[in-house]
């Protein structure tokens, strides 16, 4: 079998079992309504249950701003096992899914995958957010600035926990700030 076949077979056994993972679990249910102008630009990753992308990340950030055509561009950026490491950027783009209060989105990432994205938790003044998915393979605790306080940090671990995850896998992301100068890129300069 071709390498093309051999990883796209393990691709679909990977997702039909966290399709089967998703099913023994409850949905997790989203906010009522995300106001997707107040929503858009930066978010500081404060924890997340990584992808094998995150594993190691330093200074992750997440930048979103949304398009004429209603989708969402992104830029996730971080710095990969260490504070002075190369910049590295992943972009995509996320659509929403009609009627679900733009709380569910989908994010298409590269040519293949369509990835979910819910807006599970939202702080009323948008300063926090968590980010799960109904597998429970990953989640993202963000904020608007690269510090929380212990008790808001606590707060989120505790709604992550009640939401069916393992928060033992949790890892916190090393943040510090600000970085060299000309080291970070604009915030502008997403899926063009």
């Amino acid at each position: 079998m071709s390498r093309a076949r051999t990883a796209l077979a393990a691709l679909a056994i990977c997702a039909l079992a966290a399709c089967r993972g998703a099913a023994a679990e409850k949905a997790i249910v989203p906010v009522a309504h995300v106001d997707l102008g107040r929503y858009m630009g930066r978010w500081y990753v404060i924890a997340a249950i990584p992808t094998r992308i995150e594993r190691h990340d330093y200074n992750p950030v997440e930048t979103y701003r949304l398009e004429p055509n209603g989708s969402i561009c992104t830029l996730f950026r971080f710095r990969d096992h260490g504070f002075s490491a190369p910049l590295k950027t992943v972009h995509s783009t996320a659509t929403v899914v009609a009627h679900r209060g733009n709380a569910d989105w989908r994010v298409h990432l590269y040519w293949l995958l369509r990835l979910q994205y819910l807006v599970a938790w939202l702080a009323p003044d948008y300063s926090r957010v968590i980010v799960a998915r109904d597998a429970r393979d990953y989640v993202w605790l963000m904020a608007r600035t690269p510090q929380i306080s212990p008790h808001a940090y606590a707060d989120m671990v505790a709604r992550v926990a009640r939401m069916g995850y393992d928060v033992r896998k949790l890892r916190k992301s090393p943040q510090r700030w600000p970085e060299p100068q000309g080291s970070r890129p604009a915030d502008t300069a997403l899926c063009h």
